[in-house]
């Protein structure tokens, strides 16, 4: 996968978490910046997820640490514990909500 490429995907990946975010209800401001996207909550905390061009990766930053996510097989897996990207957002973004988001599937 080339640059171009890997920022097209990575931006409908990160549109369909704006999709996801806004059809929850939550109270979940988010802001893209750059590479950077951010996720505000009502308590002020937030998730950064941070698209990193040269190794063609994901990161996600939360209350409970930082996973960097590949892509395989049309997913986004993390590196570490095989956990798929949008239910690595969708767990951070409960707890950092402190409540359990009702997602649509």
């Amino acid at each position: 996968m080339n640059d171009t490429e890997f920022h097209q995907v990575v931006d409908k990946q990160l549109m369909a978490i704006e999709e996801m975010i806004d059809n929850s209800g939550a109270d979940i401001d988010y802001e893209t910046t750059g590479n950077v996207m951010t996720l505000e909550f009502e308590n002020r905390s937030q998730v950064i997820i941070n698209r990193q061009e040269p190794l063609h990766e994901i990161w996600l930053a939360s209350k409970e640490g930082g996973y960097h996510f590949q892509l395989s097989n049309d997913q986004w897996l993390c590196t570490r514990s095989g956990l798929e990207f949008v239910n690595a957002v969708k767990k951070a973004c409960d707890v950092h909500s402190d409540e359990e988001i009702e997602w649509e599937e």
